[in-house]
């Protein structure tokens, strides 16, 4: 995905002496933005799986979306720790600026999103103990950096970034988002574990992350939306960041459902009984906001659009969030049985996946050509 090279940045006979020689230059600029197109890659095949309606082929269709998004983790895993190696200075800027260091967040988020991807398709063509293995590795680590993030990038805001509120933004919901994602994916490998505590210990730990997840966006949504209200909107390039308020709307459904599926056996009866009614009551509230929240943001890209608005790495944000919803719709569809939610849930799909196909082109002609990885306007 990204051309590496070898040839110095700054030819070795004009360095100072004792200066280091900053070596594959393409990698210089490539900040943990760039996990977002393996969220929105894998989000696709997840999502997709879930759907009511399975046409002919879309299973294979969807383990061959699941193998790019885990080859594109593998890729820019490498690529990152490239750039620490050989950038370590602007890998350190990245987390001083308060733009770029909430994006550590996508880290967490693409381990788990390829994780609970390779359970859901990708066993398909591994077989499931295999998929169990990969995803019990990826959630773990996933899960770690999540939480990490969830502390480490606001004790920096507090600390060193302080960002003014009118500099609020969507970007600063990733990191606490990305537990809600361990919240959504952990129950997939609580029916893989031995019965008894272990399974309890992963349910309950889960609904921590629901909570912990939860309450951080519920801090931070206010300041997002008091800045639009105040400011006005966002610069057009920053636009797309809109749709990441989505992600937790969509994801803390998506988590109350997968949760109420895998409590049954697993807590007391009536535990389990209050797990399922908890996703209808919660779910159905928290997607009619999510689609106040869709018309807003899609009203505010077309203005862009008419303004000008060009492509940027923040087109992949129409992507995973919108996912995130597909998901929570479906699973409403199958807890109760309506056909608006299926009808919802399929219709949501479509516009992924054709945002999905416009982020890819624009991503991969940009990558070509050039432009891409470049620093931030």
């Amino acid at each position: 995905m990204v051309a590496l090279t070898t040839r110095p940045a700054v030819p070795p006979a004009s360095s100072p002496a004792g200066a280091p020689v900053r070596r594959l230059p393409a990698l210089r600029h490539l900040g943990p933005n760039w996990y977002a197109s393996v969220m929105g890659t894998a989000i696709v095949a997840t999502a997709g799986a879930g759907l009511p309606w399975q046409p002919p082929g879309m299973r294979t269709a969807l383990t061959v979306v699941w193998a790019l998004s885990a080859l594109l983790l593998g890729v820019l895993l490498t690529a990152r720790a490239l750039h620490w190696a050989h950038h370590r200075d602007q890998a350190r800027a990245h987390l001083l600026d308060a733009s770029m260091a909430p994006f550590y967040g996508c880290l967490a988020m693409a381990l788990l999103a390829v994780g609970g991807a390779t359970l859901v398709v990708g066993s398909d063509w591994i077989g499931v103990r295999a998929a169990v293995a990969v995803d019990l590795v990826l959630f773990t680590a996933g899960t770690v950096t999540g939480v990490l993030a969830a502390v480490a990038v606001p004790y920096l805001m507090v600390t060193r970034h302080r960002p003014p509120l009118a500099d609020a933004s969507p970007v600063w919901l990733l990191p606490v988002v990305a537990p809600m994602v361990s919240a959504a994916l952990g129950p997939l490998l609580v029916p893989h574990l031995p019965a008894g505590q272990l399974r309890q210990t992963l349910l309950y730990c889960c609904y921590g992350l629901f909570g912990l997840s939860l309450l951080g966006a519920l801090l931070m949504l206010p300041l997002v939306v008091g800045r639009l209200l105040t400011g006005g909107p966002p610069a057009l390039a920053l636009t797309p960041t809109l749709f990441l308020v989505l992600g937790p709307l969509g994801q803390s459904t998506t988590a109350v459902h997968q949760l109420a599926e895998a409590a049954p056996g697993v807590v007391p009866g009536p535990y389990a009984g209050g797990f399922a009614t908890l996703a209808v009551l919660y779910g159905v509230p928290v997607m009619g906001f999510a689609a106040l929240w869709l018309g807003l943001a899609g009203a505010l890209v077309v203005r862009a659009l008419r303004r000008g608005l060009g492509f940027s790495l923040t087109w992949w944000g129409f992507t995973f969030p919108v996912g995130t919803c597909v998901t929570g719709l479906a699973g409403l569809g199958s807890r109760t049985g309506l056909g608006l939610f299926d009808l919802a849930a399929t219709g949501l799909y479509a516009l992924l996946v054709a945002a999905w196909l416009v982020a890819c082109a624009g991503t991969a002609r940009r990558l070509v050509t050039g432009r891409l990885p470049a620093p931030p306007a």
